[in-house]
């Protein structure tokens, strides 16, 4: 019974550490893109305002931007910062994606369609928590190729 109990308070501590990084997460908040700092590769889509939101237990991610031929998209997604895969709603490059917090201040990404990876990446905070620099791989519906740094200001 002690075991039990002593597995139980361990996991409940798992659980409240997730809920709570979502909460106090630095990476929260309205990212705009900073083209001045960024690189993106020609022809790839440039996201110029990323929102991470709070959405109950989970966090919501909201993309606002253009693709590369200067259409506009939007895509959301909703899941948990915990390497599995949740689905991704209006991205023409995946159909899900994944988040895994490396530390306090990186993340990795990774998109899948179609059960096929087209996209990784990795976010990186600065120190002050004010800038955030992505290094995304995408792989378009064409099979081309492109490889960007995009940086963001935080709001």
């Amino acid at each position: 019974m002690k075991a039990r109990t002593i597995l139980f308070a361990v996991a409940l501590c798992f659980v409240v550490t997730a809920v709570g990084y979502a909460q106090t997460s630095p990476h929260m908040g309205t990212w705009k893109l900073n083209e001045a700092k960024s690189k993106i590769a020609a022809g790839a889509a440039k996201n110029h305002t990323v929102v991470y939101e709070a959405a109950s237990d989970d966090i919501k991610v909201i993309v606002d931007g253009t693709a590369g031929d200067g259409t506009a998209t939007h895509n959301e997604w909703t899941g948990k910062f915990d390497r599995k895969f949740y689905p991704v709603t209006g991205d023409a490059t995946s159909d899900e994606r994944s988040y895994r917090v490396v530390n306090r201040r990186t993340m990795t990404l990774t998109g899948r369609k179609g059960g096929k990876v087209t996209l990784t990446g990795t976010i990186a905070l600065s120190p002050n928590g004010k800038m955030r620099t992505i290094t995304t791989n995408v792989t378009d519906a064409n099979g081309k190729k492109f490889r960007s740094v995009a940086v963001y200001d935080k709001e």
